[in-house]
């Protein structure tokens, strides 16, 4: 199965995807590289590299092909537009991957406080300007995946309650 950890900047998703792996025994495999791939190749596209039409079934193709080798996969990628999620979702439910989809999610005064706080100060204003934008995508992000709140938890009790209800 694939678990995919979404939820904006700062939520905590690559911290947790390294404790759920090893909870699960589990790899972690970042989809973003397949966008750093992609903007090797196309220099001249701006901004995310998700807006690239050939990123989408680049990632279903590499992350099914990777999952057929390695067993389950934890991908900690944040994905705010739902028709985006929805390709590459049904993408894999096609090839028969399982998509267990779980949001990491703390609200905009601990967001905003964490992406301040972090020593990546070169991402730093990105992540502030996809806070916004990941509250615009709560409400189809509550209707499609198993909402986790981060809130005053460290990423360990995050992983802890995410492998039981994988277990389950």
């Amino acid at each position: 199965m694939i678990i995919w950890l979404n939820g904006t900047f700062g939520a905590g998703k690559t911290t947790t995807a390294a404790e759920l792996a090893g909870l699960l025994g589990a790899r972690t495999f970042d989809t973003e590289f397949v966008g750093y791939l992609l903007r090797t190749a196309f220099p001249e596209h701006q901004g995310d590299f998700q807006h690239l039409p050939l990123w989408r079934p680049l990632v279903v193709e590499n992350t099914a092909r990777v999952h057929e080798h390695a067993g389950t996969l934890i991908i900690p990628q944040t994905l705010l537009v739902e028709a985006y999620a929805r390709e590459i979702f049904d993408g894999l439910a096609e090839r028969g991957v399982p998509v267990a989809h779980f949001v990491l999610h703390a609200e905009p005064a601990e967001l905003r406080r964490r992406i301040e706080e972090s020593a990546d100060t070169v991402a730093r204003q990105w992540r502030l300007d996809h806070v916004d934008r990941y509250g615009d995508a709560l409400p189809w992000l509550r209707r499609s995946a198993t909402l986790v709140p981060t809130d005053g938890r460290t990423p360990a009790e995050v992983a802890r309650g995410i492998a039981g209800r994988i277990r389950n």
